[in-house]
Parts: structure tokens; sequence; C-alpha cells
């Protein structure tokens, strides 16, 4: 029938339109500030270094300064000096520590590549967005003060994720202990005598005075 395909096309148009009056699914525009939009979990901003606990942060970070992610950095922002002592982590292991770690986010491009590289989970995506500031050059450059956040807000922004990492690093220090309690074990477990060795003739007793 001739206009079909135009009637069909008005139906559309009328249903979208009307849609958009109601149904909040079709809303596209959010009144921020007032309104915030619930972004999904895998939403990525800029890095931010873990750490184990909110109550120490600079003593729990889970970064050892490998300096991998400096070194696979697309743009190269992130700027990492390394300790020359080691001090205790929060799994009672001596580590390296990174003495600075900062992230130039005006020029980060969220590659994620920091994240996917890093060997020790210590540094994943944030969800935060709202930067601003009056000096591009050091206003946007995060030290490892502002960027270390505890394993706690990862779990808020990732749950998902943060309980599977939590997972494998319990099952990796329990590996870990089991491997040392047994090397303790092998070591202080007597040597067998070779084979066909005479065996040790017995000590005179000492005589008397």
């Amino acid at each position: 029938m001739l206009g079909t395909g135009l009637l069909q096309g008005l139906a559309v148009t009328a249903k979208n339109f009307l849609g958009g009056l109601y149904d909040k699914r079709r809303f596209v525009t959010t009144q921020y500030p007032e309104e915030r939009t619930v972004l999904p979990e895998a939403y990525r901003n800029f890095p931010f270094l873990v750490s184990e606990t909110a109550e120490d942060p600079m003593g729990t970070l889970r970064c050892v300064a490998c300096q991998i992610c400096e070194k696979e950095c697309p743009p190269q922002c992130i700027y990492i000096e390394k300790s020359k002592d080691k001090k205790t982590d929060a799994n009672g292991k001596l580590q390296l520590y990174p003495v600075v770690f900062d992230i130039d986010t005006a020029v980060c491009m969220s590659c994620q590549i920091c994240v996917e590289v890093c060997p020790f989970d210590a540094i994943k995506m944030d969800q935060v967005f709202e930067l601003a500031a009056t000096d591009r050059f050091t206003g946007l450059l995060i030290n490892r003060e502002a960027l270390a956040k505890p394993n706690q807000y990862f779990h808020q922004i990732r749950p998902e994720e943060a309980a599977e990492v939590d997972n494998r690093l319990a099952a990796d220090r329990k590996a870990a202990e089991e491997k040392a309690r047994a090397a303790a074990a092998a070591k202080a477990a007597p040597k067998p005598a070779p084979a066909g060795a005479p065996p040790e003739a017995p000590k005179p007793a000492s005589a008397g005075p």
C-alpha cells in the first residue's frame, strides 16, 4: 500500500517522542550536579593506588616501586622514585616502596595499560571525573598521597573486580606460607645417611674422675 512506510516511520517517531516525556530510560539529559548518573563498574577515568588500610595508606601501599607501569605508560605521565630502604608491608614482608609516585592527569589518556601490566594489583582505574585546576602544569599533577585510596574504596566502585583480586591475593599468600612452612620443615628434618655408608660407631663412655 502506498504510504505504509511513511506511516510506520511516523508511528516510531511518535512513540519515541511521547515515551521521552515519562520514561526515564529515554531521558538524555541529567540535571547535573543535582542529579548524578550511576556509573557502570567498567567506567574508568584516571588511576589510583590501592592501599590495604585507610588508617595507614602510605604504610600499606601495594606498590613496590617496580616501575613497570612507568615504563609501559604510552604518554609517559607516571613518575616514580623508589626507596633506598625497605619497610614491612601489610603482609609483614619487607618491600621497597615509592618515595615519589606522581601521575600527570593532564597527559593521562586513561588507557588502563598501567593497570594491566602491574603484577601486584597496586594500581586501578578510578571513577572520579570532577577534576579541575587553575594551573594545568601543577594542579593536575597528582602525588602519591592523593592517589592512595584504601581497598575498601576499591570494593565500593568495583565490587566484582575487587573481590576477584582479594581472592587471588589471599590464595597467593596462602601458597607462599605453605611453601615457607615446607621449606622450614625440610631444613629442620635430619638428613638421611648416604646409601652404603658404614654405621656410625658408638662413642666410648667417658671415664669418671
